[in-house]
């Protein structure tokens, strides 16, 4: 009996606490400095490549000074295409960035959740969802819902939550081929996703509310491999 009270006890005192402790004190970084940190990493990527030294932000005593807490300033809600790595792309070492990826960086429970405990307990102040050009996922949700066809299994579940992207730009009745459909697509599905970041998340949508994190749309030109510049594919998406 004095063992059972004894469980029972800890698992009380252990649900009371926090879904997430609170890792660290943090320096607070503005949602508007956040962002353009990570637009002055872009532009260093995509006019020489990684540039920082690599020395300090990927060494030994970097792992070692993170190894008790991190404190990421963005999260980056990603695809999982193996040429969009957020990491390079904006030129950012160890500790700097929380990256969630999935393909057609779609959200569900699992990926807000994530989000959610970038935000409140490691103090991240921006968010951005970021789409990219010639999107694998885009494009098999594009081609199924021309064809009306169902993809099957855990890959379906991808398709159907990109489908309403797809429906809203053909329903605009837009003119041109498919890879112009398809970019619509691309910067729609972030689009929504952005809106679904905060419609899907209480905590979320009052950390927004009271202006305590931005959420920003952004999508990855490949050949140019950046966000901006006079030749971007898209630019940060309105």
């Amino acid at each position: 009996m004095k063992k059972l009270a004894s469980l029972l006890f800890l698992s009380l005192a252990f649900h009371a606490q926090p879904l997430f402790a609170a890792e660290h004190k943090t320096e607070s970084v503005t949602p508007e400095r956040s962002l353009q940190k990570l637009l002055d990493g872009n532009k260093r990527f995509a006019k020489q490549g990684l540039v920082k030294n690599l020395d300090k932000m990927v060494s030994v005593k970097r792992r070692v000074e993170l190894a008790k807490g991190q404190k990421p300033y963005a999260v980056i809600i990603a695809c999982s295409d193996s040429r969009v790595s957020p990491e390079i792309l904006f030129d950012k070492g160890l500790g700097e960035i929380f990256v969630v990826r999935v393909a057609g960086n779609i959200v569900g429970p699992h990926e807000l959740g994530s989000v959610e405990y970038a935000v409140e307990h490691l103090g991240a102040r921006l968010i951005m969802v970021l789409g990219h050009e010639r999107c694998g996922a885009v494009t098999a949700a594009y081609d199924a819902h021309i064809a009306g066809s169902k993809v099957d299994g855990n890959i379906g579940t991808i398709i159907e939550a990109i489908d309403p992207a797809v429906t809203t730009v053909l329903s605009r009745g837009i003119k041109g081929d498919k890879d112009e459909l398809v970019d619509q697509c691309i910067n729609e599905n972030v689009r929504l996703v952005a809106g679904q970041v905060v419609s899907r998340s209480p905590i979320l949508r009052e950390a927004v509310e009271t202006g305590h994190i931005k959420i920003v749309k952004a999508c990855y030109d490949i050949d140019e491999g950046k966000f901006d510049g006079d030749e971007g594919w898209v630019n940060l998406i309105p």
